[in-house]
């Protein structure tokens, strides 16, 4: 089954909101309620995780070609929106060029993480990222 990782982070993104430069808090919180029901600790409880299913996993395309490895993920305040951190090229760790790609574009199927429609090259001619101090 082939599902977009967009989803593994939508409940999340949506409900988070910048305060204070980098502290989050959950937006319109309801009086009173704290946390989450039982029905929806079952339904988080049959997501991915970020760290365990998709950090640190290399990035393939439809022809089963390594195009990168996600670093890092980035929740926005402005939308919400959510994007991997995949450095291509390099080895370990050095003359690596992180690229941002849309986790609406990603897709995991049979545990690998795809990109499809990449190169190496493709990503490789990406503008670079660099974090922001």
């Amino acid at each position: 089954m082939t599902i977009a990782l967009k989803t593994l982070c939508a409940a999340a993104a949506l409900s988070l909101t910048l305060v204070s430069g980098a502290a989050f808090a959950q937006a319109t919180p309801v009086v009173g309620t704290i946390g989450i029901t039982s029905e929806e600790v079952l339904v988080v409880a049959k997501g991915w995780s970020i760290k365990k299913d998709i950090l640190d996993k290399d990035v393939f395309n439809e022809a089963n070609e390594k195009v990168g490895t996600i670093s890092d993920i980035i929740v926005t305040p402005v939308k919400a929106m959510s994007y991997a951190i995949v450095g291509t090229g390099g080895f370990l760790g050095i003359a690596e060029h992180d690229v941002v790609i849309p986790l609406s574009q990603l897709t995991i199927k049979d545990k690998r993480v795809l990109l499809p429609g990449a190169t190496k090259e493709a990503v490789k001619a990406m503008p670079a990222f660099k974090y922001s101090n």
